[in-house]
């Protein structure tokens, strides 16, 4: 009785007419829009981004330093070196500080 009751209502749905509906228009895009865009970033990213540069390295270096002697007697000396020449490491700070 079951299966004959969905059966009929299974006709009368097939029965039913359809209704058409509207077609609408997708209204896409254009392709100019998200380009337009995209180079207004890239000019703003170069307009107020300015590319730092390395400075310069000086040519020469004037080292002055104070130097005590075996008679406990303070020196000056002022030496002029390359700058390659000068580099020291960042840990020496702790062997005569500490």
């Amino acid at each position: 009785m079951l299966q004959r009751f969905f059966s009929d209502m299974k006709k009368q749905d097939q029965e039913l007419p359809v209704p058409q509906f509207p077609e609408t228009q997708v209204k896409s895009i254009h392709w100019w829009i998200p380009t337009g865009i995209a180079a207004s970033l890239l000019l703003g990213c170069f307009w107020f981004i300015k590319l730092s540069q390395a400075p310069q390295a000086p040519s020469e270096v004037i080292i002055i330093s104070l130097e005590t002697n075996e008679q406990n007697e303070q020196q000056i000396t002022i030496e002029e070196k390359a700058y390659i020449d000068t580099w020291e490491p960042t840990t020496s700070s702790l062997l005569t500080d500490f």
